[in-house]
């Protein structure tokens, strides 16, 4: 480094202390008499007496009069009037580079380990904004998943946004942890917003195995953890993919799921004194989730393919998070517990489903197959009832007796085994000789 630049540096140090102190703590918020801080920073809280004891890290998240309200990464159990409050005027701040590769890391960017960040990391921000809108180029290639139904029916491209909605147990993240084993993507970067602590290693050991670990960096934040650790872990992950996808790489980020997230920041919402709205949910979750969702895509130098996991309750799929993030997203993909009971893997619901860009990635003929297919499936499906009570009978149809004899194979079509890797080529080519007959 050149000495006139590194006489820059220190120029622009800032050596002043900005510091407050512990007021009191009100459920899960601390309350500081200072100091001078903005929504967003960082702060630590040093013990009186203990100076060697590790400070409690914090965000700012409101303020009232000159009092500062800071809500922490971890679980406070021992906190007194009077300890410090440091603000660092910084937002929350991550080391990112390509030997993160294969590490599971928690909100903070810390291996989960326990283990030393690797060196010659860069820093990068986990609060950025999305992308200029005439800076995003139009999604023109597609992506291949290795998931036949979703490959030949709900053709995902590069730089799209898609959601997976489901109600529990009905196999999200079983098709998660298929895509990331079998996806073209340069890297996956995969989120666990939520998740029970038995599932983390579950997924990663079952789910994504070593393959699916060493192509990817996972972020998680289990449910027992503040909320605040949960909304970190969403930007944390979203923050390295925006790094990779600077790089000129083509990302993929698996977030599961964007329902937990908006959960956490209804937590915060209620703590620092929003009124309830939609559901019990606050007005700042509606404004926060476009603004985390949008950063993802495309831009000049890359792209960043989104999956998002949307848990709907009570398989109400108009519930309010549900109903926010489809009219946000470019797609969506139902998994319907019906086909799940009836041991159907994937269980994706092909009717209730859509890829808003199939049609500027794929040929007429893949379209025409995948609509005919649409068809035969629809037809059957209202027909079925009368077909299984034996009050149908052959011949007084055409189209429904196309279906009846069409509908087995298209059944067989849609299932796969979840160690079971499918070109997008073969899935096309399968899908085309499916509706010719063959």
């Amino acid at each position: 480094m050149k000495a006139i630049d590194l006489l820059k540096e220190i120029k622009e140090i800032d050596t002043y202390k900005r510091l407050g102190r512990v007021k009191q703590v009100v459920g899960i918020l601390i309350e500081s008499l200072g100091p001078a801080s903005s929504i967003g920073d960082i702060c630590y809280i040093y013990p009186k007496k203990n100076a060697n004891k590790n400070p409690i890290i914090g965000e700012v998240v409101g303020f009232r009069e000159d009092i500062i309200i800071i809500m922490p990464y971890t679980t406070v159990n021992d906190i007194a009037p009077g300890w410090l409050v440091e603000s660092t005027r910084n937002s929350l701040q991550i080391k990112v580079g390509s030997a993160l590769i294969g590490k599971v890391l928690d909100s903070l960017g810390r291996p989960l380990d326990g283990s030393a960040l690797p060196n010659h990391l860069g820093t990068w921000s986990t609060e950025n904004e999305p992308p200029n809108p005439l800076n995003r180029p139009p999604i023109s290639e597609p992506l291949e998943v290795g998931v036949r139904s979703i490959d030949s029916l709900l053709t995902i491209g590069k730089g799209q946004r898609i959601g997976i909605f489901a109600g529990s147990g009905v196999g999200k993240s079983t098709l998660l942890g298929m895509i990331a084993r079998n996806t073209e993507a340069d890297l996956n970067v995969i989120a666990l917003i939520g998740e029970r602590g038995r599932e983390v290693r579950e997924f990663i050991e079952r789910d994504l195995g070593e393959e699916g670990l060493a192509r990817s960096i996972v972020v998680v934040a289990t449910s027992d953890q503040p909320a605040l650790m949960r909304i970190k872990g969403a930007y944390t992950a979203t923050a390295i993919a925006e790094y990779f996808r600077n790089k000129g790489l083509n990302c993929l980020l698996m977030m599961d799921s964007v329902t937990r997230f908006a959960m956490a920041q209804r937590e915060v919402g209620l703590a620092v004194g929003e009124p309830p709205a939609t559901k019990g949910y606050t007005p700042s979750v509606f404004s926060m989730l476009p603004k985390l969702l949008e950063r993802t895509g495309t831009n000049e130098l890359g792209s960043i393919t989104a999956i998002y996991t949307v848990l709907v309750d009570g398989d109400d799929f108009n519930e309010p998070i549900a109903d926010t993030v489809r009219g946000i997203l470019d797609g969506h993909i139902v998994l319907d517990r019906q086909l799940a009971n009836k041991g159907q893997y994937p269980a994706i619901n092909i009717l209730k489903s859509i890829s808003r860009v199939m049609n500027a990635l794929t040929n007429d003929q893949h379209q025409q197959a995948a609509e005919h297919l649409r068809e035969l499936l629809n037809t059957y499906l209202q027909s079925e009832d009368l077909i299984n009570i034996g009050a149908y009978k052959r011949g007084s149809s055409k189209e429904i007796d196309n279906a009846i004899q069409f509908y087995p194979k298209i059944i067989s079509f849609l299932k796969q085994r979840t160690n079971e890797k499918i070109t997008m080529e073969n899935s096309v080519q399968s899908l085309l000789q499916l509706i010719a007959g063959e």
